[in-house]
């Protein structure tokens, strides 16, 4: 099946208090596709190279986060991660799926981890594609979280602005992304309830030290308890989320994996998909 047959196959289904959408090919083991949180991003075209690869031998599941596409433009700004993975189990109990592999890029990543501490039977394998939350109040922000955060700051969102933080940070070649994958992620950012409510965006306020800290992994003395088989899969040259995130997480999980990919930025799924695809797939069928 093609992806433009998927999307038209997608559909809404309610969790709590929100519309999430998804859709859904393949059949075997439920693999959940959880993409990242940048501008304009939803599920489908994050993983649009590898959803037909993994739909021959899985029943891949894609839903779009809250806050994203087509689902509702909310997220719990207190415990961003948590609300994330608390929609995603909800998604998981809705369709009567007891547990499933999560594979997580960047937001979505963090919310994949999320859900194995607070709910671990929910979860099989774990494939995480620079995670967020590994480490990130130990150092300042990188200069790509940076320009992620700023996008609808300042004067608002823009092409330009969403074009340089998909080029410049996003992958290690820009020159590689076509201009349509640049237009169609700035028609989705300027929804004017995204606009109104991004779903990503730096903790304020007066809680808002503690937020951050709730967002940080290696302050959780859950993290070493995640047993779950885990791949962390990091692009060498990620300008997001710094590549040394996966030595922390292997010394603190006890089965996790770490493969560093050369010439290879934030969007490892998309700018290496047949190296991700071979990766996932060879990791989400091993029995041991």
């Amino acid at each position: 099946m093609s992806i433009d047959k998927v999307v038209e196959t997608g559909r809404t289904i309610r969790v709590g208090d929100r519309e999430i959408f998804f859709s859904e090919i393949g059949s075997g083991p439920a693999v959940v596709l959880l993409h990242g949180g940048g501008p304009g991003a939803s599920g489908l075209s994050n993983f649009s190279r590898n959803v037909g690869v993994l739909a021959q031998r899985f029943r891949v599941i894609v839903p779009d986060l809250p806050g994203y596409g087509q689902s509702s433009k909310r997220v719990d700004q207190s415990d961003p991660f948590g609300d994330l993975a608390q929609a995603v189990g909800g998604l998981l109990d809705e369709l009567g799926i007891a547990s499933a592999h999560l594979v997580g890029n960047s937001y979505g990543g963090a919310a994949a981890l999320r859900l194995a501490m607070d709910r671990p039977e929910k979860v099989g394998r774990l494939i995480l594609m620079g995670p967020g939350g590994v480490g990130t109040t130990r150092a300042l922000p990188t200069k790509g979280l940076q320009s992620l955060l700023a996008y609808y700051g300042g004067d608002g969102p823009s092409r330009d602005k969403l074009a340089q933080f998909i080029r410049e940070y996003l992958v290690f070649d820009g020159s590689a992304v076509p201009a349509e994958v640049i237009e169609d992620r700035y028609r989705a950012s300027i929804d004017p309830e995204v606009v109104a409510n991004p779903p990503l965006r730096r903790p304020s306020g007066p809680l808002a030290l503690r937020t951050l800290w709730r967002m940080d992994f290696t302050r959780d003395s859950r993290l070493r308890e995640v047993a779950h088989p885990t791949l962390v899969l990091w692009g060498a040259q990620d300008k997001v989320n710094r590549p040394g995130g996966g030595r922390l997480l292997a010394e603190a999980m006890p089965n996790c994996d770490v493969y560093l990919a050369a010439n290879t930025g934030h969007w490892m799924q998309w700018e290496r998909a047949d190296l991700f695809n071979a990766l996932a797939t060879a990791f989400l069928e091993a029995t041991t």
